[in-house]
């Protein structure tokens, strides 16, 4: 066995198409991250096109971060079971017809579904993508050098993703947001059948779809219950019904997954304390930077007049920021200093950034009262993701790698829904409850309903605040773990994850 695994590894690093296979898995892991911003930038236009209430509006992201992330895990085991390639193929062309639903979407309750089956096909594309980079390039330096372009076109996703969504609804139109992901996966599905090369499924491979629909249903009825709760109240019936059937499927979730022959998340891999405080630190970081993406769209385009492009381009330093916190700061500290010591720093630095946000009017400045904050935010994210990853992935046994990643993957994910949903509530309510005691006369309705929608914003941004805080006392109090030895996240990535 061990000489036909060293043939086929010299017949892979001999293959001269290899680096175009890289560029392929590259376009598709693209598509996926570019998907969770781009469509931020023409949610306003799409909202307005479709009749969204205020309080509906954030399912056009939640129902694709909420499917994501609910079936990342399933998504892993079904590559396992059916074959990377094929696995990547499907979800390729699954992604693409979903994004054609969506954009040719004339209701918001089918806009929505589409959202949900995008996040679907994407639960099961970005494992198998991950897979088929491992599988492809079997020398370590090679390998290393695969991750970094493939980490840095994904990392770049949420850049392209607010610029080309600026252009393509200022010049084009909302639904080209959606459809432009149709030729990148024709391209992608073209190259994957010339360029890249798969071993058959693993037979032993089994799918956990009991614990796929207890986790998943648990998650979509507390998300559920976070968009209820504006029309209908927090003690109405129906959302505390919600809350406690959310609570009831995630506890039947813990106990199915003790008993499960093939567990979708063993639960050794979160007993671990440290580990267990990163993923719950990654939840609630990204629980108000998804708020802050909702809220800042809405408020350079409908506050600030700003168009969509110039919306994407006032975005940029963010990003900008989170690179240079991640790779000119954690990375090069990260080896001297204990993670705890960038992530607790890093999430006060993003609660500052979000309290500076909160002192947002109707005719705050972009240059003096935006900016700074959204560099603060970057940054502080910067310093937190890079050892939340490393920290969460260092030292795992090489058949529990696979699943480790995708559960930070996942944790992120849900982070995103709840904190969309929560905080669109939060922001709903406080704004009509502004504009209801401040509006007396028809002729207050221009200065109160802007000033009224600005206030609902920046109460919920005190509560991403507070979350962002809580996040950094999760890190110092449960990431104990010392600076890792050089090398050693590395050696993790370079083991192919099996079953």
């Amino acid at each position: 066995m061990s000489v036909t695994r060293t043939g086929e590894e010299r017949s892979q690093q001999t293959d001269p198409h290899r680096w175009w296979g890289l560029v392929v898995i590259a376009l598709a892991q693209l598509m996926v991250v570019l998907d969770a911003t781009i469509v931020n930038i023409a949610l306003p236009s799409a909202q307005r096109a479709l009749h969204m209430s205020d309080g509906n509006r954030q399912w056009v992201i939640t129902a694709y971060t909420l499917a994501f992330g609910g079936l990342l895990l399933l998504g892993g085991r079904i590559a396992d079971l059916v074959g990377r390639k094929r696995t990547f193929v499907i979800g390729l062309v699954g992604f693409a017809a979903a994004s054609a639903l969506g954009g040719a979407a004339t209701s918001s309750g089918m806009l929505f579904g589409a959202r949900a089956l995008q996040g679907a096909f994407a639960a099961v594309l970005a494992p198998s993508a991950l897979s088929l980079l491992t599988t492809t390039f079997t020398d370590p330096r090679e390998r290393g050098k695969a991750f970094g372009i493939y980490g840095a076109l994904a990392g770049s996703g949420s850049a392209i993703g607010f610029i080309v969504g600026g252009l393509l609804t200022e010049y084009l139109n909302w639904r080209w947001c959606l459809y432009v992901n149709v030729p990148i996966a024709i391209v992608a599905v073209l190259g994957a059948f010339a360029l890249l090369h798969d071993r058959p499924g693993h037979k032993g491979a089994r799918l956990d779809v009991p614990g796929a629909v207890l986790g998943c249903g648990g998650l979509v009825a507390i998300v559920y219950g976070f968009s209820e709760a504006e029309p209908r109240g927090w003690t109405d019936p129906l959302v505390l019904g919600l809350f406690a059937g959310g609570v009831v499927l995630l506890a039947a979730f813990v106990w199915w997954q003790n008993r499960a022959p093939v567990p979708l998340l063993p639960l050794h891999i979160i007993r671990d304390r440290n580990r267990a405080g990163c993923f719950l630190t990654m939840l609630l970081a990204v629980i108000g930077m998804f708020g802050l993406f909702l809220f800042m769209t809405y408020y350079l385009q409908g506050i600030l007049g700003y168009s969509p492009l110039k919306t994407g381009l006032a975005f940029l330093p963010l990003t900008a920021a989170i690179i240079i916190g991640s790779t000119q700061i954690s990375a090069r500290l990260l080896q001297h200093v204990a993670p705890r010591v960038l992530m607790v720093p890093g999430m006060v630095l993003s609660a500052a950034g979000l309290m500076v946000l909160t002192r947002m009017t109707v005719d705050s400045r972009y240059s003096t009262e935006v900016l700074p904050a959204l560099l603060l935010i970057g940054l502080g994210m910067g310093l937190t993701f890079m050892p939340v990853f490393a920290t969460a992935t260092a030292g795992v046994a090489p058949q529990d790698a696979g699943v480790t990643s995708a559960t930070v993957n996942t944790s992120q994910q849900v982070g995103g829904s709840i904190g969309t949903a929560l905080l669109n509530t939060i922001a709903t309510t406080s704004g009509t409850a502004y504009i209801t005691a401040h509006l007396h006369s028809p002729a207050d309705k221009a200065r109160v309903v802007p000033a009224g929608i600005v206030h609902g914003y920046t109460v919920a941004i005190w509560w991403a605040a507070g979350v962002m805080l809580l996040a950094g006392l999760v890190a110092g109090l449960m990431v104990t773990g010392k600076a890792p030895r050089h090398g050693a996240p590395a050696q993790t990535a370079v083991r192919e994850p099996v079953a």
